[in-house]
């Protein structure tokens, strides 16, 4: 990989949700006082060395020569690295992601908030040669339809390689229904602290509940109110890790008024309750 000319890091000071857009750029690997959140899908991809990100309540580590892709809106940041060799970071606007129609299986695992790693092998001169030319091109302004062909075929490449799958598994959202979806997703990520129902979110991008409902499961391969408690816990696993509120203040702080309903809740996607979550990982 080429020395790159222009060094990229995470900004402490960029707000929640402000997007990147798309892009493809080198980064310095640094520790990040507090996690990103952005509406886009991240490609990492380490020449050296390796991350750390604490993700959806666990430490991933993510090692060199290995091409990686998650949802930004899932909260993410770095706690450890080794090298300090720039890597890889490219970002996809969800809309366009979705767009791509790339099979059901990996576009459910990536929208459920899984870190999908592949070990590039010997790929990974491939790789180096193919995320080198996106950065130039994206940077020099040039070449981007070029770059959004290469980037959806090498997820379709991903894809073929790590999920199993038929050949009509893909997914079936209608292109009208990508801004709907997005809307939701955003909506529920904004808002998961506030006593919010299915019947808001409806109103907020204009459908009824149950049809808002029907297109969100589409994609996501989960309801609404599903998702909604996902948003909860995962804020409540970060707090619970990074901060010393109490029990009671956190489940507040995420949307809850009950204990019984919020214990309930962590304790099945957890399989422990708060107090032994906070025992293991603080």
């Amino acid at each position: 990989m080429r020395n790159p000319e222009v060094l990229h890091a995470f900004n402490e000071q960029r707000s929640e949700f402000r997007p990147y857009g798309l892009t493809a750029e080198y980064w310095v690997p640094h520790l990040m006082k507090k996690p990103d959140r952005h509406n886009e899908i991240e490609i990492n991809y380490l020449a050296d060395g390796s991350l750390t990100y604490f993700f959806q309540g666990s430490k991933i580590t993510i090692p060199e020569k290995s091409f990686t892709v998650f949802w930004g809106l899932v909260p993410h940041q770095i706690i450890e690295y080794t090298g300090s060799s720039p890597y890889c970071v490219c970002t996809i606007p969800l809309t366009l992601f979705l767009e791509w129609r790339l099979p059901s299986m990996f576009v459910d695992r990536v929208l459920k908030g899984e870190i999908i790693i592949e070990n590039s092998g010997k790929q990974s001169v491939f790789d180096d040669f193919l995320l080198q030319h996106w950065i130039e091109d994206l940077t020099a302004n040039q070449g981007q339809k070029a770059t959004l062909l290469e980037m959806q075929a090498r997820l379709v490449r991903m894809a073929d390689r790590i999920i199993a799958h038929k050949e009509s598994e893909h997914v079936q959202i209608q292109t009208s229904e990508i801004s709907q979806v997005e809307r939701i997703a955003m909506y529920i990520a904004q808002n998961y602290n506030r006593p919010i129902n299915s019947a808001d979110i409806g109103k907020e991008v204009g459908l009824h509940p149950d049809y808002a409902n029907v297109v969100f499961k589409k994609t996501f391969g989960m309801s609404l109110n599903e998702y909604l408690i996902q948003e909860r816990i995962s804020h409540a696993q970060r707090k619970l890790v990074s901060s010393d509120m109490s029990i009671a203040e956190i489940l507040y702080d995420c949307g809850y008024n009950s204990i019984s309903s919020f214990n309930a809740a962590f304790r099945k996607i957890n399989k422990c309750t708060p107090r032994e979550f906070r025992k293991k990982y603080h």
